[in-house]
């Protein structure tokens, strides 16, 4: 049996548009528990599979916890993480159940990523394939099967899937984590650690709904600087480096090896116009606005 877990705050057309994927898979879950991080929960459609709302009560997009949370109250023996901005194709649940019976692990689905307006009105998996995007930042599938990766930091929290009991005895996600930012890299270093094969397949498809978003995401300074340096203490070194080597070049933080990050200005207008998402963009890129920023560096020490 499989239980999908999401977590949800604000954006309610893009969980019903979750209930709806689920409602059309190959294979039924045997529920959808959604981990509500708002006060109140939602109005979702009818499905033919229980869904239940549980309300986690804690700091500001208490990430971590809510997964945690909703992964010990799952009834089914493997689960699948699936954002809230994420709809299912039809045999994504499927394809899970298959490759979880082949490896023990932690396993990656494929995510394209569609422009703004795709899900309006009726959508169509079809229209959605012939307008979606892979994220330039993220590998593709393997050609076939499961591809193990050897490096942790290939886990992105919004598409995977484990058995409970393997998710259950890494302890899960180290819910001293709060905000955006850290807590999914901290969790790829865990089950490293512990010996649980990372790896990617194919098939396992959502398609990741457009909403605005900044990259590097300069709305979530303070987190981004508390959580590296909640991960830095304990396993020596910090996660998210290409954020901040982003926020010291437009000049938003002091981050010196060996000393704690400082931050010295918050973002202005310029900095949200600069990392910020256009509607016909499918995803913000941190790498595209270090380039600029690089270029701006260089050209700056010239007129100097």
């Amino acid at each position: 049996m499989i239980s999908v877990v999401t977590l949800a705050g604000g954006r309610p057309d893009h969980l019903r548009n979750v209930v709806l994927g689920l409602s059309r898979q190959t294979l039924r879950p045997a529920e959808l528990i959604v981990a509500v991080i708002q006060d109140e929960t939602y109005d979702l459609p009818d499905a033919p599979f229980p869904v239940r709302q549980m309300r986690i009560s804690g700091p500001r997009l208490p990430l971590a916890q809510a997964r945690n949370a909703a992964a010990k109250a799952a009834i089914g023996d493997k689960l699948v993480f699936l954002d809230m901005d994420c709809i299912p194709t039809p045999t994504l649940l499927a394809d899970y159940d298959r490759c979880l019976d082949e490896m023990d692990g932690l396993l990656m689905g494929e995510v394209m990523y569609l422009p703004g307006g795709a899900t309006e009105g009726e959508w169509r998996y079809d229209d959605f394939a012939a307008r979606a995007v892979r994220h330039s930042d993220r590998r593709g599938p393997p050609p076939e099967g499961i591809e193990r990766c050897a490096d942790y930091r290939c886990f992105w929290s919004l598409n995977f899937a484990m058995r409970r009991a393997t998710f259950l005895a890494t302890g899960g996600f180290d819910e001293r984590y709060s905000g955006y930012g850290g807590e999914d890299t901290d969790f790829g270093k865990l089950v490293d650690r512990a010996g649980v094969p990372i790896a990617w397949i194919k098939g396992g498809l959502a398609y990741h709904q457009y909403h605005p978003h900044h990259m590097p995401p300069v709305h979530h300074i303070d987190s981004v600087v508390r959580n590296a340096e909640l991960f830095e203490a304990k396993w020596g070194y910090r996660t998210m480096g290409h954020w901040l080597h982003a926020f010291r070049l437009m000049g938003l933080i002091d981050d010196t090896p060996g000393r704690p990050i400082r931050i010295l200005r918050r973002p202005d207008a310029d900095d949200l116009t600069l990392t910020g998402q256009q509607s016909h963009q499918p995803y913000a890129n941190t790498a595209s606005v270090i380039r600029l920023l690089e270029e701006r560096t260089a050209n700056a020490q010239v007129a100097a």
